[in-house]
């Protein structure tokens, strides 16, 4: 069957045919309360690309660079190293595209990248944080020899830079056009943001400082100690003064060859270190003065412009890099100390009003009328999914339901075949038919709540019955007996599942 032609409307006001159309061209924004007296910093917000970091513009770059000059075939397997950023850039551009990817990834680096990541269809590789980032570098470079894979080596890929020549700065000349830019600050993780717009700054705005930033305790560009590389570019070992640091994304542990060239050319006029803490104190100083929600890299590099701002002239204009948004560091100490429940300042507002509040007893709840009985139709199709043996262990649930949430994330975690019947689905679209097997299902178990599991045709409980069963070993055991072996899922206490506000006090 011959797919239907739709006329293209790309080229109307906000239509575009593909995602990777709205990637660059990203704004630039005046931060106006945190700028210095008589000088001004702006803020180069690269969170609106579509995969939220500066990183998108150079997975675009690498994959088609590589596809005009043939290294890349169609269907091939891409496989790269990376802290996240630019494997989510990879894993939107592959999924446009149609090329399978792999990422390698330190352990270390923040839970919802690797989840982002396989959310787009990648595989995520880890290893161990021990190795440090030579370590996944080398394990990228040893699959793509075992598999035949693509890598594209964004460490030392001249891609790399050649791109934000080619976009990034020339949006920053456009922006700044009528008023000159004296420095252009950017933290260095490939280094090729810096390498690129530096290059074309040089160029046609040669009075611009060109200023790169490192973490202060793994001062690798300004140790004077520079890298042996390999005849491919990569790195021989790592980098003696590299330490672990709070901004991911920023320097590895070895100096990327694209920054050591970009070094070697005389594009930069100077570095800047930024400590841990600065930069968690900015990236949070930005969300709640500036409204600009960013990660740990994006304090860092304000930092630094914060600092050299201070020390230039009335009337400076300083343009920082904010690479990325903030819901990538969740899990790091960028959000340290921000509460999931409410805190006392929190449930004195909640108080100061008298209704819909947890300090006071809930509501009594009606004593419920006799219940209509269930009808022989409703209680047959219940029967008949209860009873199925090719399918021994059903859920009734329900899709919005956060305990079927939890109950499902068990299942799941001891890898159990299981049939989810969600009575809020497609099946029970009807109002009254949905409510009769409501009804039927209540009469049959005794209980109302939902979900509701059945192992071989008996009756286990709810969610918390399921956990309890869990916990106590006899889940196990019980689908040992239907030959359901369940792997070792490492969760001790099947509560811990529960979102937190659901969580038993």
């Amino acid at each position: 069957m011959n797919k239907p032609h739709f006329p293209s409307i790309a080229g109307s006001a906000g239509v575009r045919n593909s995602i990777l159309e709205l990637i660059g061209n990203t704004p630039t924004l005046l931060a106006e309360h945190l700028s210095p007296p008589g000088r001004e910093i702006y803020l180069k917000l690269e969170a609106f690309n579509p995969m939220g970091s500066v990183k998108d513009r150079l997975a675009l770059g690498l994959i088609e660079a590589a596809e005009r000059d043939g290294s890349l075939r169609p269907g091939q397997t891409v496989i790269e190293a990376t802290s996240g950023n630019t494997g989510i850039g990879l894993a939107m551009v592959c999924a446009r595209k149609g090329y399978p990817l792999v990422i390698v990834m330190a352990e270390s680096f923040s839970v919802e990248r690797r989840k982002i990541l396989r959310y787009l269809g990648a595989k995520v590789v880890l290893t161990p944080a021990a190795q440090k980032g030579t370590g996944m570098l080398a394990k990228a470079r040893e699959l793509a020899e075992t598999h035949g894979w693509f890598l594209p080596r964004q460490f030392e890929n001249e891609a790399n830079a050649e791109v934000h020549a080619r976009t990034t700065a020339q949006e920053i000349l456009t922006d700044f056009a009528g008023a000159p830019l004296d420095a252009f600050v950017s933290g260095v993780g490939t280094g090729g943001t810096l390498a690129g717009v530096a290059r074309a700054l040089k160029a046609q705005s040669p009075g611009t400082l060109i200023v790169g930033c490192e973490p202060d305790n793994a001062p690798l560009l300004s140790s004077g100690v520079w890298q042996d590389y390999a005849a491919d570019g990569s790195p021989t070992s790592s980098h003696p003064r590299f330490r672990p640091h709070l901004m991911q994304g920023w320097m590895p542990d070895f100096i990327p060859h694209v920054t050591a060239r970009a070094f070697e050319d005389g594009l930069i006029d100077r570095v800047m270190p930024v400590g841990g803490q600065e930069a968690l104190d900015w990236s949070r100083r930005l969300a709640r003065e500036e409204g600009v929600f960013c990660g740990i890299s994006s304090g860092a590099t304000f930092a630094a412009a914060h600092r050299l701002a201070e020390t230039m002239p009335e009337g400076s204009r300083i343009l920082a890099m904010i690479p990325d948004t903030g819901e990538r560091y969740m899990t790091t100490p960028l959000f340290a100390g921000i509460e999931e429940a409410m805190n006392a300042e929190e449930l004195a507002i909640s108080t100061s009003s008298p209704n819909f509040r947890f300090d006071l007893p809930a509501s009594p709840t009606p004593v419920p009328t006799k219940a209509e009985p269930a009808d022989g139709e409703a209680r047959a199709h219940i029967d008949a999914i209860v009873v199925d043996s090719m399918q021994p262990v059903v859920m009734f649930a329900l899709q919005w339901c956060e305990f079927c949430w939890s109950a499902c994330k068990l299942l799941d975690a001891l890898g159990v075949p299981y049939r989810k019947v969600d009575l809020d689905g497609g099946e029970y679209t009807d109002a009254d038919w949905a409510g009769r097997v409501r009804r039927a299902l209540a009469e049959r178990t005794g209980a109302p709540t939902i979900p509701q599991v059945y192992i071989a045709g008996t009756h286990v409980g709810g969610a918390t019955e399921l956990f309890d069963a869990h916990n106590s070993g006899t889940l196990a055991r019980r689908l040992a007996k239907l030959g359901l072996e369940s792997r070792d899922s490492r969760i001790e206490d099947a509560y811990s599942l529960l979102p937190q506000w659901m969580q038993p006090r």
